[in-house]
């Protein structure tokens, strides 16, 4: 009955703590092993979210040099046709290849234009009682000649410089903030508002047709994006600067939203199209008319002309809240 020995007890009692540290040891161990293998994962997740950053930074940038080289390349086109317009000789300049290969163009060669001889009159010998009758005339004033406008071309002259194509690169559109707004006098569904386009001479004042679609106080200090080269015209009495571009349709109208962090005086570009804004677009020629129609929306909701998109440069997309496929006006 008593057959188990003091001692043995007495190694039971003390093996039951080591046999406790031991299993503590373990789990200590594989927690130490689970943190790290978590450890590993983020790291690789976060090492995935960077490529990702850097790839796309690097779209926005290679956008944005396309963009750059397009307005380069259109500027240079006006620069050779208006040098070609006044009589300026083009040099041609050697492509990358024909440096390479230590060879260029062939230069042009201005021969001087051989001066005929002036044949020298003899003076005629005049009767002394002409010449006293000179003398005594007081002589006559010259009359200054006019001077024609710099625009003006005579006939048969220089042709005049070629004007751009007519797409959405002649528009001037800016990202501007509404630091002002209040409902029209005379008007129930007009907005007047001041809107800070980044300019020296102020905010400009704008005319929007939006009492019906968004709550004033919505559009307080509301950042939009603007169309500066409309001519200002008379509404209601009050001079209207610009126009708050929306995305519309029959359900509703949506200010088309700058992308966060945009400021005031942004210029925004249009994707594939050079940015080339008529100063004041002239009303005869329908320049907004004609580009109207292929402004809108895509299914994400980024405004579009045609296949090219709003964007400011190095901050994003243009878009609209939840209106999709619809008109940009």
């Amino acid at each position: 009955m008593f057959g188990i020995t003091f001692g043995a007890v007495v190694k039971q009692i003390f093996s039951v703590p080591r046999l406790v540290k031991m299993s503590e040891l373990q789990r200590i161990l594989s927690n130490n092993k689970a943190a790290e293998e978590l450890l590993e994962s983020l790291k690789q997740e976060l090492k995935t979210i960077k490529n990702e950053q850097v790839q796309r930074k690097i779209a926005v940038l290679q956008a944005e040099n396309e963009i750059l080289r397009r307005q380069v390349d259109a500027c240079l086109n006006r620069l050779v046709t208006l040098e070609v317009a006044h009589g300026k000789v083009q040099i041609p300049v050697p492509t990358p290849e024909e440096v390479r290969a230590g060879s260029g163009p062939v230069p042009v060669k201005m021969e001087p234009v051989a001066q005929q001889p002036v044949a020298k009159e003899t003076p005629k010998e005049v009767p002394a009682q002409a010449q006293q009758q000179n003398e005594s005339k007081p002589p006559k004033e010259k009359k200054p000649k006019k001077e024609k406008p710099a625009g003006e071309a005579k006939q048969g002259g220089a042709p005049a410089a070629e004007e751009p194509p007519i797409d959405v690169g002649r528009l001037d559109m800016r990202v501007g903030r509404i630091v002002e707004v209040a409902r029209h006098p005379d008007a129930d569904s007009l907005y007047v508002e001041k809107i800070d386009c980044g300019e020296p001479n102020g905010p400009r004042t704008v005319i929007s047709g939006l009492v019906k679609y968004v709550p004033i106080e919505q559009m307080q200090n509301r950042m939009v994006v603007a169309l500066c080269n409309l001519k200002p015209a008379k509404m209601r009495g009050i001079l209207s600067e610009a126009m708050v571009m929306c995305a519309s349709s029959p359900d509703g109208v949506e200010i088309l939203a700058p992308p966060e962090g945009s400021v005031p005086g942004d210029l925004v570009h249009v994707e594939g199209y050079p940015r080339v804004p008529d100063v004041v677009m002239n009303p005869k020629k329908k320049i907004f008319e004609t580009v109207a129609p292929d402004l809108k929306t895509n299914y994400e909701l980024v405004a579009c002309y045609k296949e090219g998109s709003f964007v400011v440069p190095g901050k994003g997309t243009v878009k609209a809240q939840t209106l999709k496929n619809v008109q940009v006006k």
